[in-house]
């Protein structure tokens, strides 16, 4: 049984790697369930329809350039790559797989906390594309 600890996940938009300020991620793949019941059947049948993917990243907040949120707020609007790995430290392979893909950035939240908080951002991204799975490449 291989257990990890789950810290050294690795997180990238466009090309930009935000890994250090992750906090927390979670890669949601899902798809649509099309219904193909038909007359006579005696339970309901289903297939795989669209993929419906999304991103959940917990950022910690950083103002610097090419860092959180001059990347989130340059990419506001638009469809960017994203790139993820369970252990960004290792290289790429069956058990650490690189997922990779796009996400639509329309949500944002720049300023977020109470007095004495550390600045952070929880975002969840929905995905444009399926996320391809590879065991080989590079992060």
């Amino acid at each position: 049984m291989a257990i990890f600890l789950n810290n050294k996940v690795g997180f990238k938009i466009a090309t930009i790697d935000l890994s250090d300020h992750v906090t927390a991620f979670t890669l949601n793949r899902v798809l649509d369930q099309i219904s193909v019941t038909a007359m006579g059947d005696t339970a309901n049948k289903f297939v795989s329809g669209l993929a419906s993917d999304t991103i959940t990243v917990s950022f910690l907040n950083d103002t610097a350039a090419a860092n959180v949120l001059a990347t989130l707020q340059t990419a506001f609007g638009t469809t960017v790559a994203f790139s993820a790995i369970q252990d960004s430290v290792a290289v790429v392979s069956a058990t650490n797989k690189l997922y990779t893909g796009t996400i639509l950035v329309d949500n944002l939240t720049d300023i977020n906390g109470a007095v004495g908080d550390e600045g952070m951002l929880d975002i969840t991204f929905t995905c444009n594309s399926k996320t391809a799975l590879a065991t080989s490449g590079t992060f």
